[in-house]
């Protein structure tokens, strides 16, 4: 069996928050949505669902990277967590100097959804980190 057989198990039992995550994410995108039609129009739907899939993509993106870090070696996940947080901030501070400059309705839709999403996702990991059964010790399975 090969090393990246073996480590997809480990990587999935790491990414367990995930579906929990981006569910609530999703619900709050759609409820976003919908107060963004009812305040801007159809700019106010797309700002919301652009919003909300930055932050859904974001986290998720980072979740993978720091697990597949942990699965090749827990010391790795430090270095790589945070050169990963430094090129998505990088990336979001350059995007928002070119967005400043807009003068595009759904804009304040977007990161009013990115601002709520935010906030779902940490609740809902920070929930499942609390309901979930983490052993203290490695356990083989």
């Amino acid at each position: 069996m090969s090393t990246t057989a073996r480590s997809a198990g480990p990587i999935r039992r790491r990414l367990a928050h995930l579906p929990a995550a981006l569910k609530i994410t999703a619900a709050v995108l759609v409820v976003c949505a919908v107060v963004g039609a009812f305040t801007t129009g159809w700019a106010g739907v797309l700002g919301a669902v652009i919003g909300g899939l930055v932050v859904m993509f974001s986290f998720t993106v980072s979740s993978v990277i720091i697990a597949w870090a942990d699965s090749v070696d827990p010391k790795l996940v430090l270095p790589v967590g945070l050169m990963t947080y430094v090129v998505k901030f990088t990336l979001f501070g350059v995007a928002l100097v070119f967005t400043l400059n807009l003068a595009w309705s759904g804009l304040r839709p977007m990161a009013l959804t990115m601002a709520a999403a935010t906030v779902a996702w940490a609740t809902a990991h920070a929930v499942w980190v609390w309901r979930a059964k983490i052993p203290y010790v490695d356990v083989d399975v």
